[in-house]
């Protein structure tokens, strides 16, 4: 028997397969999380480097902050339509793999910015911006789960703290890629050090009307430096997934009797993403999730141009936007720790609390060169509540949607792009200060949402203990309150019955691992890497993969 193997049971009492691991995989998934992250930093140095310029690089006739928009339009389509039908045909690494691809256009494209050019790769983007999103959670999320089985910790902990060390790699995106612009533009900070500016127009008071000489854009033999680094970045991301990446199979992903591995008519797994809207836990968290995309969106365009470029120079926007990175890096990793010891809502009241202040000193404050430090410290404290969003939030849905992996991500994805592309959208028609009002109200019913669903949970943990303690000592224990109804002699739940209630519970993967004893092995029990062109060939051999 393999270690990381899937056993297929042929009792027809147990349909489904297991799952046999041993307690040095843990080291595996180990390696699998740094491989996806270090993936992910390497994409995003690019695509992050690229989108904080294109509102300044690409102003003119709203180029840049168009194309920012046709992506994340493509990228609410491709949340509904795309992820769980490509997560199931081509499996998570795979979906990937392509996805990842999809960014090279838009990258490439830099070198020709073009409403003819960047509008398509931007939208060819965003297709493959929803698919590989809801295929990094659902991979963090699997083995997430088998990692907690083989060091007996709690599932929620473990998914927290993965999505931690992710995020703390994937922000540090935000370091490299504008530490990248700032070195190839600062060329420019001579020329501009005598220019006038009128800072009654930056800040708050910013509207896309204004003509500032900071906002010049830089020579074209700049911009093609920067492009063709961020254009290597891209395919260095895509080859580290493809060699480095483990399958999800190995971890019970398509395997014999799960949810994925059975034959399911296109048309459900079209609609999947749709039906999770019926769940209240979900209905509640969609304010705090449109907060999460236009935060960003507000910090990419609205703070880097407004206040930043038009007060400072384009050529300090990567300067100020590294604290944010590096800041948020360091808050992601620890915020996934401290979760395991003070628990999410301690955390979670941090980042409203912060970000609320935040967008009152912006609307207040009006940007001068001379105070150079509060342009680093907003872009820190940015990067603080930032962190915050993409562990906990994020965590919430994998805890939350456990056995509906794929269409919670995909809902995550799809609610913060609309988030995106109101705040991009209206770019033009909006001056800044109403953005921020904006932005600070949405913040308010995203606080509001989120306490309805902490409520929900602590009721249904409370409710769920009670009955476990009146079921004590009963030979057959019900966690969980659900009708269930025979179906080929096997009690099953209703689909009707308190749907929302039951996707928090352990899935058919939990029920499904069995952590085996070590096996003997002459070559010992050293970190094992399976390189994935191997992977790839079994496969491509073996449809059930």
């Amino acid at each position: 028997m393999k270690y990381g193997s899937v056993e297929h049971v042929d009792d027809p009492r147990e349909p489904r397969a297991k799952v046999n691991v041993f307690p040095h995989d843990k080291w595996q998934i180990l390696k699998d999380i740094i491989t996806i992250s270090l993936a992910f930093m390497m994409q995003f140095t690019a695509f992050q480097g690229v989108g904080n310029l294109q509102s300044s690089i690409n102003s003119e006739g709203g180029l840049g902050v168009v194309s920012l928009s046709a992506i994340y339009a493509a990228l609410i389509f491709s949340c509904i339509f795309i992820p769980t039908l490509m997560i199931r045909k081509l499996t998570a690494k795979w979906t990937l793999v392509v996805s990842m691809l999809c960014y090279v256009p838009y990258i490439a494209f830099q070198f020709y910015p073009r409403f003819y050019t960047l509008i398509p790769a931007g939208i060819l983007l965003g297709l493959g911006a929803a698919p590989m999103w809801a295929a990094k959670a659902t991979y963090l999320t699997q083995v997430g789960q088998v990692y907690a089985k083989i060091s007996h910790q709690t599932v929620e902990a473990i998914i927290v703290r993965f999505f931690g060390f992710f995020f703390f790699a994937w922000q540090t995106a935000e370091l490299w890629g504008n530490l990248i612009s700032s070195l190839v533009l600062s060329s420019e900070k001579e020329s501009k050090e005598n220019v006038t500016i009128d800072l009654e127009i930056c800040g708050a008071n910013f509207c896309t009307a204004h003509v500032n000489e900071n906002l010049e854009r830089p020579p074209d033999s700049d911009i093609y430096k920067i492009t063709g680094i961020y254009l290597a970045c891209i395919l260095i991301a895509v080859a580290i997934i493809a060699i480095f990446l483990d399958p999800l199979c190995r971890y019970g992903e398509n395997r014999r009797g799960s949810p994925a591995a059975k034959p399911t008519p296109i048309k459900t797994l079209l609609i999947a993403t749709a039906k999770q809207l019926r769940k209240p836990n979900q209905i509640f968290l969609i304010p705090i999730t449109v907060f999460i995309g236009m935060e960003q969106a507000v910090l990419a365009a609205d703070f880097t141009q407004a206040f930043v470029s038009c007060a400072l120079g384009i050529h300090l926007i990567g300067y100020v936007m590294v604290c944010f990175g590096v800041v948020d890096s360091i808050c992601s990793i620890v915020f996934g720790m401290a979760m395991k010891h003070i628990g999410r809502i301690p955390i979670i009241l941090l980042g409203f609390i912060l970000h609320g202040s935040l967008l009152l000193v912006m609307l207040f404050w009006r940007p001068n060169p001379q105070q150079p430090i509060i342009f680093f410290a907003i872009s820190g404290l940015w990067g603080v509540a930032d962190a915050v969003w993409q562990t906990q939030i994020n965590g919430i849905y994998g805890a939350l949607f456990r056995r509906n992996k794929e269409a919670a991500f995909s809902n995550f994805r799809l609610w913060e792009s609309i988030g995106f592309v109101v705040t991009y959208a209206s770019s033009a028609a909006l001056c800044a200060k109403m953005k921020l009002i904006v932005l600070l109200l949405v913040l308010l019913a995203g606080a509001l949402g989120w306490v309805i669903v902490e409520v929900r949970h602590k009721h249904r943990e409370e409710k769920l203990k009670a009955l476990n303690e009146e079921s004590n000592g009963k030979m057959i224990v019900h966690h969980h309150p659900v009708p269930t109804e025979e179906v080929n002699g096997h009690a099953v739940h209703s689909d009707d019955d308190d749907e929302d209630n039951r996707d928090d519970e352990d899935d058919e993967l939990d029920e499904d691992i069995v952590v085996q004893e070590e096996p003997a092995s002459p070559h010992g029990d050293g970190l094992r890497f399976n390189f994935s062109i191997i992977s790839f060939t079994s496969i491509t051999s073996n449809p059930k993969h």
